[in-house]
């Protein structure tokens, strides 16, 4: 009894001798066969266990199942060592990160990022700041203090993404206990910041809106606008159209023609359709094209906010971004904008 304890003591150390050396799996197959082949050391002694008593029997079976266990362990590290090296000799030396990348194109904004820059670079020229808020926003910057009133449609389920009324949102102040909800226009920006900025103000608010709407080749349920914003004392229709028509000629061409269509908007007083014909957008060629609403900020939205509309006022406007892409490369889907489809991409660069 005690010589085979003895001898099952010795195999753990033996197989690791030899597991050491194996550098291969032809190796590693010869190593486990000296001990777990027919003739293997491990085989023998279970074999040899039936020539005990019986007595003596079950201390040294225990015995040879946790050897066993200790050897497979050992065998299972020494393969993964093994198969290890071995797919790093066949993949060769590891990459340098400080070489030059072999593939040379550089890469480019998107076109919506293009067509974004580009609005806001014009507007900056004519003293615009760049503003901002988040895109959670509440029910009262977003109907509430722009004039639209509880029974408008754009309050539906069925129109506006509104969150759960569990939910929590830390940075967005509410005014009562109106819901929460995924902006559906940017001239929630417009509110933010007549609410905390210094008047006079002039901002442009560019930024991702959100409406139920069905994907099709003209809708999304996410697209980007641009709010153009204006407040001082005096300002005037006048103001209005000289600042759209500096837009359009500057982002266009010169040979741009508006025309201002009365219209209806909760949030201005009095409202405009603005319409563009221009020579050089492809199929829209010399065609008149709705392009945007505008007019001047209604004063019940001033007063909404804590501004006196007698002292003050202002113009309001917005830029459907996509619209304008659009228009501008002749794209006839909106939903290229979202494939990321680098065949399509590619062609902005």
């Amino acid at each position: 009894m005690d010589n085979l304890l003895h001898r099952l003591d010795t195999l753990l150390p033996k197989l690791e001798d030899s597991l050491r050396n194996a550098m291969s799996q032809a190796a590693w197959e010869a190593a486990k066969a000296e001990i777990f082949g027919p003739s293997g050391d491990l085989t023998v002694l279970v074999k040899e266990l039936g020539q005990l008593p019986k007595a003596r029997r079950p201390e040294l079976g225990r015995r040879i199942n946790e050897v066993k266990d200790g050897l497979q362990r050992l065998l299972d590290a020494s393969m993964d060592r093994i198969a290890k090296a071995e797919r790093e000799k066949r993949l060769g030396q590891p990459p340098d990160p400080t070489l030059t990348s072999p593939y040379q194109r550089a890469g480019h904004r998107h076109p919506l990022s293009l067509v974004r820059d580009r609005i806001v670079e014009i507007f900056r020229r004519m003293g615009f700041s760049v503003a901002s808020a988040t895109e959670v926003e509440t029910e009262w910057a977003c109907f509430d203090a722009l004039n639209i009133p509880a029974s408008h449609a754009a309050r539906d389920t069925m129109d506006t993404f509104f969150l759960p009324d569990e939910c929590a949102v830390t940075n967005v102040q509410k005014h009562g206990t109106e819901r929460y909800l995924l902006r559906t226009h940017m001239t929630t920006v417009q509110i933010r910041t007549m609410e905390t900025e210094r008047l006079p103000l002039r901002i442009v608010a560019p930024g991702r809106v959100f409406r139920r709407d069905t994907v099709d080749a003209t809708h999304s349920a996410n697209f980007h606008q641009c709010d153009v914003v204006h407040v001082d004392r005096g300002v005037s229709v006048a103001d209005l159209k000289a600042t759209i028509e500096f837009f359009c000629h500057n982002f266009f061409g010169a040979d741009v023609e508006m025309r201002y269509r009365p219209s209806f908007f909760p949030f201005t007083e009095p409202s405009f359709e603005v319409d563009m014909r221009c020579p050089n957008l492809g199929k829209l060629s010399n065609t008149w094209v709705e392009m945007w609403g505008c007019g001047i900020i209604h004063p019940k939205v001033f007063a909404n906010v804590g501004i006196d509309p007698v002292e003050w006022s202002g113009q309001a406007w917005g830029i459907g971004i996509e619209r304008v892409a659009m228009m501008l490369f002749g794209i006839d889907d909106v939903r290229h904008f979202y494939r990321n489809d680098i065949r399509f991409l590619r062609q902005f660069g």
